[in-house]
């Protein structure tokens, strides 16, 4: 059964719905002071509804905001890595082999703390580290503006 901060809550997160883009404006406003930098209405009610939440419930947790700084979905694919397993990329006819460690990864007989580190000495260029060993083969949709 719902709370009544539950109930409350998922009515104002409802109510969003029905508002325009100079009520939501309004809203956020009232609730933050600053006017908002958005001006979508449906990314407006989006972020309202979150942080209107993340105020009631607690927002997201140490660990989340942690790999979320790091690099999202790479980063975490890069973390589900057990010890041990080797990753391999050809890059220029040469082969690099990486050995993943409890601490980081193995190469060139050190251990380096990302395989985005690894894969800028291996290219001499910025590369997401986890997409240049073929972890993540897409590449991140463009954001909005």
């Amino acid at each position: 059964m719902a709370t009544e901060l539950e109930t409350r809550i998922e009515a104002e997160v409802a109510a969003l719905e029905a508002m325009g883009l100079d009520q939501l404006r309004a809203v956020w406003r009232g609730r933050y002071g600053a006017p908002p930098k958005l001006r979508s209405p449906q990314l407006l009610r989006l972020n309202l509804a979150w942080r209107i939440q993340a105020d009631a419930f607690g927002g997201l947790d140490a660990e989340t905001r942690r790999r979320l700084r790091r690099g999202g979905a790479g980063a975490a694919a890069a973390d589900r890595l057990q010890p041990g397993v080797r990753l391999i990329r050809e890059w220029k006819g040469a082969p690099h082999e990486v050995i993943v460690e409890e601490g980081g990864f193995r190469y060139d007989g050190r251990v380096w703390k990302s395989l985005s580190e690894i894969a800028r000495h291996i290219s001499g260029a910025r590369w997401n580290g986890p997409r240049f060993f073929g972890l993540r083969t897409e590449p991140p949709k463009a954001r909005a503006a």
